[in-house]
C-alpha cells in the first residue's frame, strides 16, 4: 500500500468544508497550553499546532473561546467524522470499542514513531520522567481536560492493551510513569503501509502446483469458513509445501492474502490482520499422539488455517474442521507430472502406477531434473525412478532403513509358479489405484488401494531379494523396518512409532518391508496378566493400521503358522518360497558365479544336483570362494568352491555330500 497523503482539503466539490487536524495533532495542540513558545523549538512546534487548531475551530465552532475549548470542540467533531488520514484508526477504535484515552494513546504512540518532531517534543515535555513515547501520566492529564477521569484504568485494563494495540513498559515502573508503545507493524498499518511482524511470511514462489480438484475443494472449504466466530481449518499433508499451497488456495478463494507463522502469535497480530485483511495460517509439526490446543488471536475473530502433517490432533476454542489433502486422480497426476518434467516426457505410466500427491510430484520432478542435468540428459521417467529409489524426500527417520539396490530380473531365480505369483502381485500393486473402478458395489465398498503380501519360506530362499525386485519394478524406494527402533517397552510407544512410520510411508509412496514380521504380527494370546493384555492391544492396533494403510507392505517370515488368523485374512497375497530344486539351483549358481571362473558344465551340474542349499547360502559360498581365489591371485575354481562349501555346511551344522568334496571333475 502507498502511504496516504495528509489531507488539507477535501474533494474539489467540497473545497469549502473544514478539514479536521489528525487526532495526534489535536492532542499536541491541547498540550501547547502548557508551553511558552520562547522556550525553544519544541515549544514553538507545539504552539504552531495550537494555532492551527484555533484557526480550524474558528471556522467550525465559533462559539468556542480559548484553546482548550477549541480543541474539545474539534475532538467532538473528530469522533463524528475524522479526517481521511485517521480513517484506519477510527475504524479500528469503533470495531474494538476503544475508549477515548485508548484511541488518544494509540494516536500519540504512532506519531512518536513516525514524526521526528513529535518524538523530540515528547522527550522535551516529559523530561526527566518520560522519553520519546507518551507516558500514562501525560495521557491522564490530557484526558482530564477532555472530561475522562478514569484514563489510567482504561489504559491498563481496556481492550487496546488486551489485543496488543498498545503496550505499557517498562513493567517495573509505576503505572503513571510507564510509556505507551504501539508495535511498529501496527503503526505502519495504521499509516497505510503494510508493516510486518517478525516471523510472519508470505507464500513463496516455489509452492507446488495443485490439481484442479484440490483447487475446487479449496473453494468449498473457503465457502464453509464462518466469519462470525473463531473457526480453524486443518490442512493435512505429508509434504509441508503442499499444505502451504492449499492454504494459499483457500485464502485466494476467500478473497484474502495468507500470512504464515509458527508458534505463538505475536502480540498485536489480531488488529494487524484486520487492518490488512489477511488470513492467518499457523504452520505446526505434530508428533504421533501429540495434542495441540490452538491459542486464540486477541483482536481477531475470523477463521484460522492450520497447515500440518498427518499425525497428531488439534483442538481449538471453536469448531475445528479437517481437510486431508487427497491423492489426485490419474488424469490430474499426469498434468502435474507434465508440469514438473516438461511436455516432451511420456507421463502416462508415471501417473497410472504411482499414487503421488501434488507436493510429492513437485519434489520428485525437481530432483529428477537435477539428476538429469548432472549427466547432461533431458529429464524423463527413468530419472524419476532413480531419485525415488534413492529415497529422495521419503525420510522415515530412524524407524526404517533404505534398501536402494536395484534387483535385475536375472538376479532373482525362482520356480515358474513363484515367478507367476510375484508377477500377479506386481500387477496388483501397479493397478491398485483404479482396481475397483469397474467392479460392483460390493467390491468398491470400503476399498482401499493398499496392498499387503506375506512372503513366507525357509531362510535364504529369496524373500528379501524378491521384495527388492518388486520395488525396483515399481520404481519405488524400499524401506526395511527397524524393529528395534519401532518396538518399545513403554506402553503405547510402539503404537506411536508405527503410526509415524505408516503415516510417513503412505504419503511418500514407499514399499515397507517387515523382515521376520511374526515378531510384530504374531498370534494374540490368552490374557493371563497385564503384559498379555498390552501385547494383544499392540497386535490389534497393527491389524487395524495395516488394513487402513494405503501403501504397499511386504512381510517376510519363515512360517505362516505363527500369524494370527485375523491377520492372514487381511493379506492380499501369500507367496510360498520353497527350497530350490536342481534346475533353480543351477540357475542360482550361474547367476552368482558370473563368467570369471574355471568351472565346466559337469561341475555346475554336480553342484546343482547334489548341493541342497538355498540362494542365500549359495551367495555365501560364492563370496567365500571368491575371497580364497583372490587371495591366491587366480580365477575361482572347484578347489575354492569345495573349501567354501565345506565351511557353509559346517556353519549350518550339516554334513557336506561326499561327491561335492572331491573337486576332481569326475
Amino acid at each position: 500500500m502507498n502511504r496516504p497523503e495528509h489531507p488539507r482539503t477535501d474533494s474539489p466539490g467540497a473545497a469549502s468544508r473544514v478539514v479536521l487536524p489528525r487526532l495526534a495533532e489535536l492532542a499536541f495542540a491541547l498540550l501547547s497550553t502548557d508551553c511558552n513558545p520562547a522556550q525553544g523549538a519544541e515549544a514553538a512546534w507545539f504552539e504552531a499546532l495550537g494555532r492551527a487548531a484555533d484557526e480550524c475551530a474558528a471556522r467550525l465552532a465559533p462559539a468556542a473561546h480559548g484553546r482548550e475549548a477549541a480543541v474539545q470542540a474539534l475532538m467532538s467533531a473528530w469522533l463524528a467524522d475524522p479526517p481521511e488520514a485517521d480513517h484506519a484508526l477510527y475504524a479500528l477504535a469503533a470495531r474494538e470499542a476503544l475508549s477515548l484515552p485508548e484511541t488518544l494513546a494509540t494516536a500519540l504512540a504512532c506519531a512518536a514513531e513516525l514524526v521526528p518532531m513529535a518524538a523530540r517534543s515528547l522527550i522535551w515535555l516529559q523530561h526527566p520522567v518520560g522519553g520519546a513515547r507518551p507516558t500514562l501520566g501525560l495521557l491522564a492529564s490530557l484526558c482530564e481536560r477532555l472530561g475522562e477521569a478514569h484514563a489510567l484504568a482504561l489504559l491498563a485494563e481496556g481492550p487496546a492493551r488486551r489485543i496488543g494495540l498498545i503496550q505499557l513498559e517498562p513493567e517495573e515502573r509505576p503505572l503513571c510513569e510507564r510509556s505507551v508503545r504501539t508495535p511498529l507493524p501496527l503503526v505502519m498499518a495504521l499509516a497505510g503501509y503494510e508493516g510486518r511482524f517478525e516471523g510472519l511470511g508470505d507464500a513463496d514462489a516455489t509452492l507446488p502446483m495443485l490439481p484442479d480438484s484440490t483447487i475446487a475443494a479449496a473453494r468449498s472449504q473457503a465457502a464453509g469458513l464462518r466469519e462470525d466466530g473463531a473457526r480453524a481449518l486443518l490442512l493435512r499433508s505429508a509434504v509441508p509445501g503442499e499444505a502451504r499451497a492449499a492454504a494459499l488456495a483457500v485464502a485466494a478463494a476467500s478473497g484474502r492474502r495468507p500470512v504464515f507463522y509458527e508458534g505463538e502469535p505475536p502480540r498485536g497480530l489480531g488488529p494487524w490482520l484486520w487492518l490488512q485483511d489477511r488470513l492467518p495460517v499457523l504452520e505446526v509439526a505434530l508428533a504421533p499422539g501429540e495434542r495441540r490446543r490452538l491459542a486464540g488471536i486477541p483482536g481477531y475473530d475470523g477463521p484460522l488455517l492450520v497447515a500440518t502433517g498427518l499425525e497428531g490432533s488439534v483442538e481449538g476454542p471453536g469448531a475445528v474442521t479437517q481437510w486431508r489433502l487427497p491423492v489426485p486422480p490419474a488424469e490430474e497426476r499426469a498434468r502435474l507430472w507434465r508440469a514438473a518434467l516438461g511436455d516432451e516426457v511420456a507421463v502416462d505410466s508415471l501417473a497410472a502406477h504411482h499414487r503421488h500427491g501434488a507436493g510429492r510430484i513437485a519434489e520428485l520432478g525437481q530432483a529428477a531434473r537435477s539428476a538429469a542435468a548432472r549427466v547432461g540428459e533431458a529429464p524423463g521417467a527413468a530419472h524419476v525412478a532413480q531419485v525415488a529409489r534413492n529415497g529422495v524426500g521419503a525420510d522415515l527417520g530412524a524407524l526404517a532403513e533404505l534398501l536402494d539396490d536395484d534387483i535385475a530380473d536375472e538376479a532373482l531365480v525362482l520356480a515358474p509358479a513363484q515367478r507367476q505369483a510375484l508377477d500377479s502381485l506386481l500387477a496388483r500393486c501397479r493397478l491398485r489405484d483404479t482396481l475397483s473402478a469397474t467392479l460392483g458395489l460390493a467390491a468398491r465398498a470400503r476399498y482401499r488401494p493398499g496392498v499387503r503380501a506375506l512372503l513366507v519360506g525357509p531362510s535364504g530362499t529369496g524373500k528379501t531379494l524378491a521384495a527388492g525386485w518388486i520395488a525396483t519394478r515399481l520404481g519405488l524406494p524400499l524401506y526395511r523396518v527397524d524393529l528395534a527402533s519401532v518396538t518399545s517397552k513403554y506402553i503405547g510407544e510402539t503404537e506411536k512409532n508405527l503410526a509415524e512410520l505408516f503415516g510417513r510411508a503412505e504419503h511418500a509412496e514407499v514399499v515397507l518391508l517387515f523382515d521376520e514380521a511374526d515378531s510384530l504380527f504374531g498370534k494374540r494370546t490368552d490374557v493371563k496378566d497385564s503384559n498379555d493384555r498390552f501385547a494383544n492391544q499392540q497386535t490389534n492396533y497393527l491389524l487395524q493400521r495395516i488394513e487402513s494403510f494405503e501403501g504397499i507392505t511386504l512381510l517376510t517370515s519363515n512360517s505362516r503358522a505363527r500369524f494370527d488368523s485375523a491377520f492372514t485374512r487381511r493379506l492380499d497375497a501369500i507367496i510360498e518360497f520353497l527350497a530350490p530344486g536342481p534346475v533353480e539351483r543351477r540357475a542360482l549358481w550361474l547367476a552368482h558365479l558370473g563368467a570369471a571362473n574355471t568351472l565346466d558344465a559337469v561341475a555346475l551340474n554336480r553342484l546343482a544336483a547334489n548341493c541342497d542349499l538355498a540362494g542365500g547360502h549359495i551367495r555365501n559360498v560364492v563370496l567365500g570362494a571368491a575371497a580364497l581365489a583372490g587371495a591366491q591371485g587366480r580365477a575361482l575354481g572347484e578347489a575354492e568352491l569345495s573349501a567354501a562349501l565345506a565351511a557353509e555346511y559346517r556353519k549350518l551344522g550339516k554334513q557336506m555330500p561326499a561327491v561335492l568334496g572331491r573337486g576332481d571333475g569326475a
